[in-house]
């Protein structure tokens, strides 16, 4: 089992605040010891820097993180949603072992400049949303038709004609599940697992029930064929909408 935890929210009166990040050196100290406090342990295995903070230049987060792994709180270094260049830096002054960032058939975005550099570097991928926030998990619904406080409303990915063009591009991926007696989700985490040994998934799912089904796709074997088929009809910029609203994207370092 490996624990893993982050560094890099702001916080006020117990709530995140939005994409506001802190990962001064006097910051992160203080999120590890509340990490260790909260959960009763004397190390961190994988210690993540949330978000890119463009106030703290990343050698700086880098060597912090390196003295919490001399003094035995932490193990190994990770980022999140970080692009080559910032990558390099870190890796210059503490190596990176982790890279947590949204990769999928969903999205394809980290392909032309961050996969090489991390099998360069050695670097492991941690894909978060690999189900596309649920679009490929199957039984999908547009936007309107998700409950309030459901956070697909807001996706446009989901909305209008966004939604249609994603139906015509996710069909291959139930075409393959349906010739397999398998759940579109399995096929999708399928395709990742076969992207290499050094991409290691997130279960796409917070739900118990689902959990045991989707970790069964690493049973599931996809032939070259197969994964030709996937690529090209969920290729780089075929899905229709926006990632994320701007103020997301503008913690996202590319």
């Amino acid at each position: 089992m490996i624990l893993a935890t982050k560094f890099g929210f702001r916080f006020k009166n117990g709530r995140q605040l939005g994409a506001e990040t802190d990962s001064s050196p006097a910051a992160i100290r203080r999120a590890v010891e509340g990490s260790l406090r909260r959960l009763q342990t004397d190390h961190i295995d994988l210690l993540y820097q949330h978000r890119i903070d463009r106030k703290v230049p990343i050698e700086d987060v880098a060597g912090t993180v390196g003295e919490l792994v001399k003094e035995g709180k932490v193990r190994f270094f990770g980022l999140s949603e970080v692009g080559g260049a910032t990558l390099r830096r870190a890796h210059a002054v503490h190596p990176v072992s982790a890279l947590q960032s949204e990769y999928s058939l969903w999205e394809r975005n980290l392909e032309a400049d961050v996969i090489p550099v991390l099998r360069e570097l050695g670097i492991g991928l941690v894909p978060f949303c690999p189900l596309g926030r649920g679009f490929l998990a199957g039984g999908v619904k547009r936007a309107e038709n998700y409950p309030e406080g459901d956070t697909r409303r807001n996706d446009e990915r989901y909305q209008g004609e966004n939604f249609d063009a994603n139906i015509r591009a996710a069909q291959a991926v139930f075409d393959i599940a349906a010739s397999k007696d398998a759940r579109p989700a399995q096929i999708a985490l399928a395709w990742l697992l076969h992207k290499g040994g050094d991409i290691v998934p997130i279960p796409g799912t917070k739900r118990p029930a689902y959990l045991e089904e989707n970790v069964a796709a690493d049973a599931v074997r996809l032939t070259p064929g197969e994964m030709q088929t996937l690529d090209a009809a969920l290729a780089s910029g075929t899905v229709s909408g926006n990632r994320y609203p701007d103020w997301v994207m503008a913690g996202i370092d590319r």
